[in-house]
C-alpha cells in the first residue's frame, strides 16, 4: 500500500507483532510502539496516514494518548483496539477523538475492512476552504470546526460534529441507525449497542434544547432526519 504509515500502539506484544506483520505483508508500513509514551514520542516523530492503540498501556493510556494525538492533528483517523467492550468504554473512546472502536478478540481481515473504510473517509475529506454548513440558522464550518447556532458558539466533540456534519448533508433526508453507524463510524451495524442514540441524545441538548425550531427529529423504528419543520 504505497505511502501508507501505520502507527500501531499495543502492549501485547504478540498481538502488536502478529498485525504488523499481516499489515506488512499487504505493503502497508508500520511502526510499532509498546506504550503510550513511545507511541506519542513516534508519533511526534514521524508523519502518520493512521494510529491504530489499545486502551490499556503503559504510560499513557490509549484514551489519554487518543487525546494527545487528536490535539496535535485533527484530521488524522484513530482506531482504538481493546477488551474492554461497553457502551460508556465506547462512548469515552470516541469522545477522546476515536474514530473507530473494535473490540478483542477480533478477526483479522474485520479489522482490514475497517482500515481501509478510514483511509479512504480521509481521503475524500479534501474539502474546498470556507465550506459552510446551514440549516435554519444553525452553521458547521467544516475547515474551522466551529458550530453556531444564533449565533452562539457551541462546544462539539469530534464525534458529535462528525455526527452533526452527517445530519446536516442529509439535511431532509431520513437516515437509519445503520446509515449512522456505516457513514460516522465506519461500523457494521451492531443492535446490542445504543451508542448512536446516546451521541444522537448528546447532540439535542447542545443544539436544539434550547433553540427553536428543533432540527432533529425521530421516525419511530426507521431512523432521524434534520429538518427545520
Amino acid at each position: 500500500m504505497e505511502d501508507i504509515k501505520i502507527l500501531l500502539i499495543e502492549d501485547e506484544k504478540k498481538i502488536a507483532d502478529t498485525l504488523s506483520k499481516g499489515l506488512s505483508e499487504l505493503d502497508y508500513h508500520v511502526e510499532k510502539a509498546y506504550d503510550g509514551n513511545i507511541g506519542l514520542r513516534l508519533f511526534e516523530a514521524s508523519s502518520f496516514n493512521l494510529v491504530i492503540t489499545d486502551i490499556n498501556l503503559p504510560g499513557i493510556n490509549g484514551y489519554d494518548l487518543a487525546k494527545m494525538i487528536r490535539n496535535r492533528n485533527q484530521h488524522i483517523p484513530i482506531m482504538m483496539l481493546t477488551a474492554l467492550s461497553t457502551t460508556d468504554d465506547k462512548i469515552e473512546g470516541f469522545d477522546a477523538g476515536a474514530d473507530d472502536y473494535l473490540v478483542k478478540p477480533f478477526e483479522f481481515k474485520e479489522l482490514l475492512v475497517r482500515i481501509r473504510a478510514l483511509l479512504k473517509r480521509t481521503m475524500n475529506q479534501q474539502l474546498p476552504a470556507g465550506n459552510v454548513l446551514k440549516v435554519a440558522d444553525l452553521e458547521l464550518n467544516v475547515d474551522s470546526k466551529e458550530v453556531t447556532r444564533d449565533g452562539i458558539h457551541i462546544n462539539l466533540t469530534a464525534k458529535e460534529f462528525q455526527l452533526l456534519e452527517y445530519f446536516m448533508r442529509n439535511r431532509n433526508r431520513l437516515v437509519s441507525r445503520v446509515d449512522i453507524a456505516e457513514k460516522v463510524w465506519d461500523l457494521d451495524f451492531d443492535t446490542r449497542t445504543n451508542v448512536i442514540d446516546v451521541y444522537v441524545n448528546f447532540l439535542r441538548k447542545k443544539i436544539d434544547k434550547d433553540f427553536e425550531p428543533k432540527l432533529i427529529h425521530t421516525q419511530v423504528g426507521m431512523g432521524y432526519i434534520m429538518k427545520e419543520k
